[in-house]
């Protein structure tokens, strides 16, 4: 699967993963949240590194974004637990400094229980195993570690769902407010020159010695530069892109972010050339919802 085929996910989640292989428990715990790329941090016991390569390669197939820290316990169960041993040298020792001490003291001899309690006379023994059940045990963390990584996918997934809901909901309200601004009478390149030509009017009248020629060229200027044609055909054109975004999902989220740029630079545009108080309310209205866009988008994958 293709990551343009995929559903849009979130860059937080958690997840776990429990099981047991030859004596050994372990559990896997995963936590994401949102990173500027794929950021995995393992924290396993000593001793076993040697699976960092192989998780690292998991994680890479199937995580593009996200800061990813995953914690390993494992223990050791039933009869393969650590044995004690008796150190018989260190016991001879123990019991030779015992009979000296008793000899020159009149000290009580030592007790068994005194004598095991020393370190070092008891030692605990583990068993060392042989390449092939290394290799089944890592095998079967690394397993694991896999099961663990689906369901965190899962968890992305489910409220990347819910993201792509609030996405469109406000992409809804980018376009009726674009809608709106478009249907003012005020915006309208013949309502634009009529408010000009009132103004070049007063002016002559109350400076006659101004060049009514120079006035209207800054007129027409003026007229050229608050048309707003170009900022609401734009803003169209990004929201369709959007949803074509979340519509093909995978990892849109660096996209995303760009386009939501793209929205807000738009609409700083169109509240600049505004002269209409109508539209300039709109446009304070879009630069709102698409800040929370904007904030939305930075969990996406």
């Amino acid at each position: 699967m293709t990551t343009s085929a995929r559903a849009l996910a979130s860059m937080t989640g958690f997840a776990t993963a429990s099981g047991d292989h030859d004596g050994h428990q372990w559990d896997w715990t995963l936590r994401a949240v949102n990173g500027k790329g794929l950021d995995l941090r393992l924290r396993l016991p000593p001793g076993l590194d040697r699976i960092e390569v192989a998780a690292r390669a998991l994680a890479g197939k199937r995580l593009v974004r996200g800061s990813v820290t995953a914690n390993l316990s494992l223990r050791r169960v039933g009869e393969q637990q650590a044995k004690p041993v008796l150190n018989q040298a260190a016991l001879e020792t123990v019991i030779t400094i015992a009979a000296k001490i008793a000899a020159s003291t009149g000290a009580q001899p030592a007790t068994v229980d005194g004598i095991l309690a020393v370190r070092g006379v008891l030692e605990t023994e583990e068993a060392s195993p042989d390449e092939a059940a290394t290799a089944a045990l890592d095998k079967a963390l690394e397993a694991g570690f896999s099961a663990a990584l689906d369901a965190l996918v899962s968890s992305r997934f489910a409220e990347g769902a819910e993201l792509a809901k609030l996405l469109e909901g406000h992409l809804d309200t980018v376009s009726t407010l674009v809608g709106e601004a478009e249907a003012l009478p005020g915006r309208t390149p013949e309502a634009i020159a009529e408010r000009l030509k009132d103004s070049v009017a007063a002016l002559l009248s109350a400076s006659p010695q101004l060049d009514p020629e120079r006035l209207h060229q800054e007129a027409v200027l003026a007229a050229a530069k608050a048309d707003v044609r170009e900022e609401i055909d734009r803003l169209n054109a990004h929201v369709g892109a959007a949803r074509e975004m979340l519509r093909t999902g995978g990892a849109v989220g660096r996209d995303l972010n760009f386009l939501a740029q793209e929205f807000n630079r738009e609409a700083n545009t169109l509240c600049s050339k505004s002269n209409d108080i109508a539209l300039t309310r709109i446009g304070l209205k879009l630069k709102g919802v698409i800040d929370q866009f904007r904030e939305q988008v930075q969990n996406i994958e």
